[in-house]
């Protein structure tokens, strides 16, 4: 279909930072940079990268298109579509490339005054960078948004008519100069809007322009950055630049949400690429520019230019064609040739600070994975706690997208147990989401009930004999993330007689062993993390809960994105009071008449009464004490792990 649409023309002088005229930036063939002469042959190859932010009226229609357009012209690469615009990135023969531009500004006016960047580049010399980086195919998707700006995607997203205003190649680079010429106290920051892994290679530099780094693992953990220092960038004139400037859109509209004192938000359009082709000797550019195909990085060729260093012996280094990631975080890191041979297992800078080390992961019981690894030292964690190092593993869980979560027992329950009870959601989930079960820290004693006298017709009861207690060999410990004020933190070995009958209301009284039981987490996220969320069970939903409502102070010890409190209750504790949660939360539970004859339902419905409505997904059901994988229940679970999963 042919969609209608006057393009918005965001670009704007700026008297304050640069008296220059805007400089207008062609997105014509003919005027793209000397990678599209007449020379050109038709198997020279090209990168073609662009963006639009847009309503689009008819999803479908454009699907449509660019599955034919894409499929005919043997493109590869990834496009993404959503209701508010396109992301693009494919590669293929130059002539290919041109006529899918063609074909886009021919069939839509949707596509006017898109700034296409098209370079050519060498072909994909290695597959297994061509396909990590998704160019050995064509992935063509529908998502909710096209950049992901929050690690809580069920909060509303900043209205992308607010961005930034944007600066040309030259307006930035003035603004830069002038600036270099003022006294450091002129009002004005330079903000990166990329990843650690980017601007370890290369990043703008200027002279009495404070420079900042938000040094995050991805991009949705870059507005909690801007929220810790809304106060050091109140009042700035704030200068942002990302690769190709999508990311700058929605960052510099989610700045001036704040309101008062982030109006004067400036971006760099298109990026540092269009920069690089502005000043091709850098400007003030230093370094490389990481770009997500396989060419991995551009610009930079002198020596001089190699700001990057090996993680290992802080030798001059910038090249990522290795791949090599952090074993636990699985983010890019820099490893040279020479270090690599010593090591096949690294820790990057932010893993590091968190207290990470080589010797804390935890291999299965796999001895060709011990082998392969001599040398190497692996503590255990936890008997059930079967955990690969995540450079080793065949499910790699960052390069699979899948969630990784973190799965808590209830009450005089263990990890192995619970990983049984779960096995079914386990089996629905696989492709989404990896279960990681471990076991609480407080042992409780072996406790069976004594047979209930049964009374006669004629009032007198009968007298029972005391039976035996199960069988102990058969029996694993049970544990509790808390346990009751008079707990002697004795479990012993041998089984005991309950004192009376079962209680239903116990778990009220178990309050206490929160330290504990929150060291003992820190601890698993130190060595075990990172983690995505946190699923609790009945007791695991109660300590699940209190960890969300102190998710803000617990930030750098236990970093998570979201939680699922299943069979949930609320205990009485100070860390508790602090309603709203605002953590993203989805709460299971059985309604008025699920036959859940542990935890009630009012209770349930109190704890999800805590948390912020705006961010929280309620699913009752009438399965009892478990946690449902029927429909709609699991289609519902399914739902909200699915808003958490990065576009890769």
């Amino acid at each position: 279909g042919t969609f209608m649409y006057a393009p918005s023309t965001r670009r704007h002088r700026i008297s304050s930072l640069s008296r220059r005229t805007p400089r207008s930036i062609n997105p014509q063939l003919q005027n793209l940079p000397e990678t599209m002469s007449d020379k050109k042959t038709t198997d020279q190859y090209g990168v073609l990268l662009y963006y639009k932010y847009v309503d689009i009226p008819n999803l479908d229609d454009l699907l449509t298109f660019y599955r034919s357009n894409c499929s005919s012209l043997s493109l590869l690469g990834r496009v993404r579509l959503s209701p508010h615009g396109v992301n693009v990135t494919v590669g293929g023969n130059l002539p290919s490339l041109e006529q899918h531009i063609e074909a886009l500004k021919a069939n839509c006016t949707l596509f006017h005054g898109t700034d296409f960047k098209l370079a050519t580049c060498h072909h994909p010399l290695n597959d297994d960078v061509a396909k990590e980086c998704g160019f050995t195919s064509l992935s063509i998707r529908i998502v909710k948004e096209l950049v992901t700006l929050s690690s809580h995607p069920l909060l509303k997203s900043p209205e992308i008519s607010n961005a930034g205003r944007h600066l040309s190649a030259l307006e930035f680079h003035s603004t830069l100069h002038n600036a270099n010429k003022e006294s450091p106290e002129n009002g004005l920051v330079l903000l990166d809007a990329r990843n650690l892994y980017e601007t370890r290679i290369g990043k703008f530099h200027a002279p009495n322009v404070e420079t900042l780094d938000p040094q995050v693992r991805q991009y949705s953990d870059f507005s909690s950055w801007i929220d810790d220092r809304s106060e050091q960038l109140k009042g700035k004139n704030i200068l942002m630049y990302c690769t190709g400037g999508i990311r700058c859109e929605m960052a510099s509209a989610y700045i001036k949400s704040k309101g008062a004192g982030f109006e004067n938000v400036f971006q760099l359009f298109g990026g540092i690429q269009r920069y690089l082709e502005q000043f091709p000797d850098g400007g003030f550019f230093k370094g490389k520019n990481f770009v997500f195909d396989h060419r991995i990085s551009v610009g930079g060729s002198e020596a001089s230019s190699t700001i990057g260093a090996c993680l290992i012996c802080q030798c001059s280094f910038d090249d990522y064609s290795s791949r090599c990631r952090c074993t636990y975080c699985r983010m890019l890191v820099l490893v040279c040739e020479s270090c690599q041979n010593e090591s096949p297992l690294y820790i990057c800078e932010l893993c590091q600070k968190q207290g990470k080390a080589v010797g804390s992961k935890q291999l299965n019981e796999s001895d060709d994975s011990k082998k392969s690894l001599q040398g190497v030292e692996f503590q255990d964690f936890s008997s059930d706690t079967m955990l690969l190092p995540q450079e080793l593993r065949g499910d790699d869980v960052r390069t699979s997208s899948k969630l990784r979560i973190l799965c808590l027992h209830g009450f005089r329950q263990n990890a192995s147990s619970f990983k049984g009870r779960t096995a079914s959601l386990a089996k629905k989930l696989k492709k989404i989401a990896e279960f990681v079960f471990i076991d609480a820290p407080h042992d409780v004693p072996f406790i069976y009930q004594s047979p209930v006298p049964v009374p006669h017709v004629n009032g007198a009861s009968s007298s029972l004999q005391a039976s035996p207690p199960p069988p102990f060999e058969n029996c694993k410990k049970k544990f509790a993330w808390f346990v009751a004020p008079n707990f002697d933190g004795s479990s012993g070995v041998d089984w005991k007689v309950a004192d009376g009958p079962f209680d239903p209301l116990q778990y009220q009284q178990q309050t206490d062993g929160y330290d504990i039981s929150i060291s003992h987490l820190e601890n698993v996220f130190s060595q075990e993390g990172p983690f995505d969320g946190i699923l609790g069970f009945s007791q695991g939903a109660a300590m699940t809960a209190v960890i969300s409502a102190q998710q803000e102070k617990l930030k750098g010890k236990m970093d998570f994105k979201f939680v699922v409190l299943c069979s949930g209750f609320a205990l009485n504790l100070k860390e508790m009071e602090c309603s709203p949660i605002k953590c993203p939360s989805l709460h299971i539970f059985g309604n008025e008449h699920g036959q859940d004859r542990q935890i009630a339902n009012q209770a349930s419905k109190e704890l999800a009464s805590l948390y912020d409505g705006s961010c929280s997904v309620i699913v009752e059901h009438d399965c009892g004490h478990i946690i449902p994988t029927r429909s709609p229940y699991i289609d519902e679970i399914k739902a909200f792990l699915g808003r958490f999963l990065q576009d890769v």
